[in-house]
């Protein structure tokens, strides 16, 4: 966890206090509260099939810029008004994320997933978080070639 981003870090420490299953979950409903919709400008639906997450049950994409400062700028789509989760990870990456170079994403364990999901997470609802930190992690694998 200390090779993480500095932002992702604090994250992971305010979750790592939570005991409480409800406190969790309110904790992540306001992350999911966050979460901005790629804009049209980057992409608008249909959404390309090569942008999808594969296994995730709410039907999200993930996006990826390069600024010209070289650091990254990550955009989500979640299809599933009920995706309350794939919102909530989305807005996390993209506020610990966004705004850093490449190798900073790439070091991001999938498993952050159930640091802050819980251990008791769904194998569906963690399989579909999971491949979207990787495909996180691939996109900005792609700016670094």
């Amino acid at each position: 966890m200390t090779d993480y981003p500095e932002p992702l870090q604090e994250l992971l420490k305010d979750f790592s206090w939570i005991d409480d299953r409800r406190e969790r979950t309110e904790m992540l409903i306001q992350y999911a509260d966050q979460f901005e919709r790629v804009p049209q400008d980057v992409a608008a639906p249909p959404y390309p099939e090569d942008h999808r997450v594969p296994a995730c049950e709410s039907e999200a994409y993930v996006w990826a810029r390069q600024r010209e400062d070289g650091t990254m700028k990550f955009y989500f789509a979640v299809e599933n008004p009920q995706g309350l989760s794939a919102m909530a990870m989305a807005a996390i990456l993209d506020k610990s994320l966004s705004g850093l170079p490449p190798e900073q994403a790439i070091k991001v364990n999938p498993e952050i997933v159930f640091q802050l999901f819980g251990n008791e997470l769904s194998m569906g609802k963690g399989a579909g978080l999971t491949s979207m930190v990787n495909m996180v992690q691939a996109l900005a694998r792609q700016h670094l070639d």
